[in-house]
């Protein structure tokens, strides 16, 4: 604006804002302590924190996982006992909180048991993908050379298979047909998921070891006198768990998918073990005349992937782990 001479007015203050016109820091929460803006919803995974969406994933997964734990002792009904007023019947008949489904069983019950094959299915494959994956991707990315193409080409032919089709090969060729014990099948299940996870959880390894195993401490610990052994598992394994442990929270729920998947097919978790899988596979056929039975496990399913999502973003922001990078 002019001065009265003429020239402008640079002591002049800027005009103040419209009442209405609020900047978006000051419509966040601030943290009386610091003075630092709270993270809300998704903006807090982005920051590694929890916020309340981690709160509530943190509390589901913990709900669901002590509820499979202990469900021998639970004051749980037969999950495949049959009882004819809840045949079909919605969530409250006659007691059963879920209600029953097509042939009178407990859908509470049926949920309960069948999270601990679901999670037990989930845990178990990745955590083979962790262990065999994660020890081949290390020993590619720090021995580099010869060993890295050799392991990184492996990782490549495995990726390339479409994974859902080579779980379903898997299954059917080693755990189908007639006396096949519903153990074999989910140890089957266990190994064919496992070895589809070993590449992906390999490859984050592979390209994390290769930029840890060059930092200064690295070389440090090898003008020492370290032998590689020590210097794997003691300085650079700690620095590449937390990018797998990211991606193996991911592949968990992944799992519990897939395993939804095979049961539609009919090459799940077998009867009469029951699954999330399963549960949810046996009632498609009753989804017009009873959609509970259907949506009970479905919701369950959901809420369970997206914590696992939700918590696998924050521990990538926490540790700062770059998808670009992997």
């Amino acid at each position: 604006m002019p001065a009265p001479d003429g020239g402008l007015d640079l002591e002049r203050p800027a005009a103040a804002p419209a009442p209405g016109d609020v900047p978006a820091a000051a419509r966040e929460p601030v943290d009386a302590a610091t003075g630092a803006a709270v993270p809300v919803g998704g903006r807090a995974a982005r920051q590694g924190r929890l916020g309340w969406l981690g709160a509530f994933a943190i509390a589901w997964l913990a709900f669901v996982t002590l509820a499979a734990v202990l469900a021998p002792v639970l004051p749980l009904d037969d999950p495949n006992e049959n009882v004819a007023a809840i045949v079909n019947q919605g969530p409250g008949t006659d007691g059963h909180v879920l209600g029953g489904d097509a042939l009178g069983r407990d859908l509470l019950s049926r949920m309960v048991w069948g999270g601990r094959a679901s999670l037990l299915l989930g845990v178990a494959s990745v955590s083979i993908g962790m262990v065999v994956g994660g020890l081949l991707g290390l020993l590619a990315g720090y021995f580099r050379g010869r060993v890295d193409t050799v392991l990184a080409g492996a990782f490549d032919v495995l990726l390339s298979f479409p994974q859902l089709i080579l779980a379903v090969t898997l299954v059917t060729v080693f755990a189908s047909g007639q006396g096949v014990s519903s153990t074999r099948r989910m140890v089957v299940l266990v190994l064919a998921l496992g070895l589809v996870s070993v590449p992906v959880l390999g490859r984050i390894a592979r390209a994390n070891a290769l930029a840890w195993s060059q930092r200064e401490f690295v070389t440090a610990a090898r003008a020492m006198g370290a032998r590689n052994r020590s210097i794997m598992f003691g300085e650079v394994l700690p620095n590449v768990l937390p990018a797998m442990f990211s991606i193996a929270l991911l592949g968990i729920a992944v799992v519990i998918v897939v395993e939804g998947g095979l049961s539609l097919l009919g090459v799940g978790v077998q009867l009469p073990t029951p699954s999330w899988g399963n549960v949810l596979a046996e009632g498609r056929s009753e989804l017009r005349q009873a959609p509970h039975i259907v949506m009970v496990p479905t919701v369950v399913i959901f809420l369970t992937v997206l914590s696992l999502n939700y918590l696998g973003d924050v521990v990538r922001a926490r540790f700062d782990v770059r998808e670009s990078a992997l």
